[in-house]
């Protein structure tokens, strides 16, 4: 009895012992790029895990940075080789540039973990990847799915030592179930609940170094096996961090994470978080010219690459061209760069002697289009084959649609001097005549016409001489001297000259004649306003009249340009509607005369918990008050799509962070009623809503901010976006596949002769998915679906050729699933199912 006795207090001994330990991980972070001394930093990781042999680090290095180490110092590298393989090191993130997630597209973030994985495997083949974990707020909501098909078994939502961008919300104790955006689960150490900001500081949670405090908050909560966090910068000269041995803060043990999780945690739990892109609590310089620049160059990569690789997929099913590999993986290096988390939140830093980091975006960005252009145009010219005759009194035009569902819309296509002062006449490939329109524009002529192009495919139009060319009657109204209306047959619009262009008037007739613009109020629609301290005053560009200039005014397009001020600095809008397109298109310029200071006030130190740079109302914002009954916000993320929460979008200190971002678009929509206005922006920015305050995309800030530099305006500014009146919610109103066709626009090119033909390789019909991505892959083609607004029933896909199988791999191209496929009449048939932000590879034979 004695003995037993002993025993049971023996383990209840060793079991309370346990529940006190803490534990910790350490490692690095940055890489070539961002912070990695390469001529000593190997070795003095190699020597400082050998001399503390109880020492366990994560390592989140980019990738591309072992290219260096190997070449600059071999028997580092070689010694480095050696320790990887042990059970001291664990790589957290192979991302190629260790990108922020939320504010790049879902296929950039697939890309980012393919090439890097690749590339570190390629140095340590035996290295495996079981745990995600960063030290930025390098999260997005579909990362479950993403990390689950990439092999990863578990994640951490902690990043206590560089928040300066930002950190995910506080939930949950020591595991919890990570819930994607699609459903997907992945076993996660969160931030927790108790894991509060670090007071006097705007950088840190209170997890980054294992204080008295934090783990006494942690056992308060409950959590048996807490642990902290600090990925050390690679440029910093420390060994563990928290001391070593006997030293070692609070006897605190170095964990690896996949160690902690499986070995030490509690393994599971029944605690479900379902991850808000809203629980990303993110805020960079929103506004400053310096990032808008970085972001539209970003999202005009990510575009080309992904349109070029389509058309490279088109051109090798119907003529065998294949573009180089060697190519597309240079312009994907390129655009992931400028995709480096660094880019966007230090982007005056320098990066090396060729300049700072927006120096080093333009160029890397520039290189992706030079290659991304070139493989198109490659692939439009393997077309060119023609019909061998040649007929100088007709010519041809090949429109292409990368995208999976089908297409009308207007093409805008620029013909040679040769065109000049001559009528055209269009006809399909069925040889019927297509409506159209013929400008003269300087020394070349301008045709628009309305083209019908099959999913991911392509159809052929023949352009035949008619005759003279007629005149083009102005069909624009002028109401009175302050007002003018422009109409097609999607809309009426009437704008107000005397308050610098605003939209007074928007009905939308295919919505049943609503009125959109709201008729009375502070703000206007299409209004630009801003705080400009400097003057201690807001501007608008409602205090000065504006004048209009008609560009366009036929059946099938409209164009108006409008010319006013904003506190005495000149800008230009130029607004176009096209036949049949629910999207009105918005081009503005700001020729700013000078710097000038635009926030809430002028920033005194970045140190602050409270910041300038946060609250938008200050902002220069583009205004959208519209007349919709108590609306609230869906906006999209990567592979996701989000039902706001939020109140309002308004802050101004660093630990009251609101998502308040735009990626491609944001839908302001009637809970109770059934109308809605989308907002399509040409790069990712932050948007403003509150109840009293309108949809407002963020324009210019102009003033000091993160990191100390002063985010001044150097030129002027430019930026595209577009609005869809709409009825129904976004995913009935196909806002996704909308923004999806402003992004990726219909391609064509000019033939002298050509097949009259039309064709489709993939038919997604109305299945609500997307094609995220097609591209050749050592002689076969990968093909992956996005299930942005469809449901999980079995769908059918329809292939425009005879193939001979069909596997479903994951993304480490692993096979999953053989799929059963039907051929009919020289095209094959699948059928598949997935959940709604679900997405799925294929490799096509």
């Amino acid at each position: 009895m004695t003995r037993i006795y002993i025993i049971l207090l023996a383990i209840f001994f060793c079991s309370n012992v346990r529940s006190q330990q803490a534990y910790f991980v350490d490692g690095y972070h940055g890489g070539i790029y961002g912070h990695y001394p390469v001529s000593w930093k190997t070795q003095f990781i190699v020597d400082q895990l050998s001399m503390h042999p109880d020492w366990r680090i994560c390592l989140e290095i980019e990738p591309e940075t072992w290219d260096t180490v190997r070449v600059q110092t071999p028997e580092a590298y070689q010694r480095f080789k050696n320790v990887v393989a042990g059970k001291q090191v664990e790589f957290t993130n192979p991302a190629y540039a260790q990108p922020y997630c939320y504010n790049i597209s879902g296929e950039s973030i697939i890309r980012q973990f393919q090439y890097g994985i690749a590339k570190i495997n390629k140095h340590f083949p035996k290295v495996d990847f079981v745990t995600y974990s960063v030290e930025e707020p390098c999260f997005t909501s579909c990362l479950p799915q993403i990390l689950k098909l990439f092999g990863f078994k578990y994640a951490v939502l902690k990043c206590p030592n560089t928040c300066w961008g930002g950190y995910t919300a506080a939930y949950g104790g020591e595991l919890v179930n990570w819930i994607g955006s699609d459903g997907t689960s992945i076993l996660t150490v969160p931030r927790y609940a108790c894991e509060e900001l670090e007071q006097e500081s705007t950088w840190q949670t209170t997890a980054w170094g294992n204080s008295d405090t934090y783990l006494k908050a942690c056992r308060d909560a409950g959590i048996k096996h807490p642990i902290g966090m600090c990925f050390q910068d690679a440029g910093w000269k420390n060994g563990p961090w928290i001391g070593s041995g006997k030293n070692t803060k609070n006897s605190s043990i170095y964990m690896r994470w996949r160690d902690y999780i499986k070995n030490v945690s509690i393994g599971k739990t029944d605690d479900n978080w379902y991850f808000s892109q809203e629980d990303m609590h993110v805020n960079l310089m929103w506004g400053s010219q310096v990032l808008q620049k970085i972001a539209q160059e970003v999202r005009v990569s990510e575009n080309k690459i992904v349109m070029a690789e389509k058309m490279s997929v088109m051109a090798y099913l119907m003529n065998g061209y294949s573009c180089a590999r060697a190519d597309v993986d240079e312009a994907w290096r390129t655009l992931m760069l400028a995709q480096h988390h660094d880019s966007w939140i230090v982007p005056y830093n320098r990066l090396n002697k060729q300049g700072t980091w927006a120096d080093a975006i333009k160029r890397w960005t520039d290189q992706t289009n030079v290659i991304a252009d070139k493989i198109t145009e490659l692939s439009m010219q393997s077309f060119d084959k023609g019909n061998g005759v040649v007929d100088k009194q007709q010519k041809y035009i090949r429109v292409y649609n990368t995208l999976g569902s089908e297409r009308t819309e207007i093409v805008n296509v620029l013909l040679p001097y040769e065109f000049v002062d001559m009528d055209w006449e269009v006809y399909d490939w069925r040889k019927k005549k297509v409506g159209c329109s013929v400008e003269r524009e300087g020394k070349q002529i301008r045709l628009l016409f309305e083209a019908k192009v099959p999913p991911f495919g392509y159809s052929t139009y023949c352009i035949k001489r008619k005759g003279l060319g007629k005149k083009i009657v102005s069909r624009s109204v002028k109401v009175n001297d302050n007002e003018w209306t422009v109409e097609n047959d999607m809309y009426k619009i009437i704008f107000d000259l005397s308050k610098g262009g605003i939209i007074k008037s928007l009905v939308a007739k295919k919505e049943g004649n609503k009125e959109f613009a709201k008729q009375s109020g502070e703000y206007a629609l299409g209004e630009l306003r801003g705080y400009f301290y400097e003057e201690d005053k807001f501007h608008s560009s409602t205090e000065t009249p504006a004048r209009m200039i008609i560009l366009q005014d036929n059946e099938y397009g409209k164009k108006v340009r409008i010319e006013g001020e904003i506190a005495s600095h000149p800008f230009t809008q130029t607004v176009t509607l096209l036949q049949g397109d629910k999207c009105i298109d918005f081009n503005l310029t700001i020729d700013w005369k000078k710097n000038v200071g635009i926030g809430e006030y002028k920033e005194k130190s970045w140190r602050n918990n409270r910041r300038a740079y946060c609250d938008d109302r200050f902002k220069l914002s583009v205004l959208f008050p519209v007349d919709l009954c108590s609306p609230c916000i869906y906006k999209n993320a990567p592979f996701d799509v989000c039902e706001s929460k939020l109140d309002n979008t308004f802050f101004n200190t660093w630990d009251q962070i609101k998502h308040n971002i735009i990626l491609h678009w944001v839908d302001l929509a009637e809970q109770e009623g059934d109308y809605a206005l989308a907002l399509l922006s040409d790069h990712t920015t932050s948007y403003s809503h509150g109840q009293d305050y309108p949809l407002g995309l963020t324009v210019q800030y102009s003033g000091p901010g993160l990191w100390g530099p002063d985010y001044k305006i150097t030129g002027p500014l430019t930026i595209k976006y577009a609005i869809i009146p709409h009825r129904g919610k976004w995913d009935k109103a196909s806002i996704a596949t909308s923004s999806d066709r402003w992004n990726e626009p219909l391609l064509y090119s000019y033939h002298s002769s050509a097949k009259l033909e039309s064709m489709s390789f993939v038919d997604l019909q109305d299945t609500g998915y997307q094609v995220s991505a097609a591209y050749l892959q050592d002689g076969k083609i990968v093909l992956r679906l996005f299930n942005t607004e469809g449901d999980q029933t079995q769908r059918k896909i329809t292939f425009g050729m005879p193939l001979s199988s069909v596997e479903e791999i994951d993304l480490n191209g692993n096979s999953i699933e053989r799929k059963k496929i039907e051929i009919h009449t020289g095209k094959t048939e699948m059928v598949i199912s997935m959940p709604r932000f679900g997405i799925k590879t294929f490799v096509l034979k």
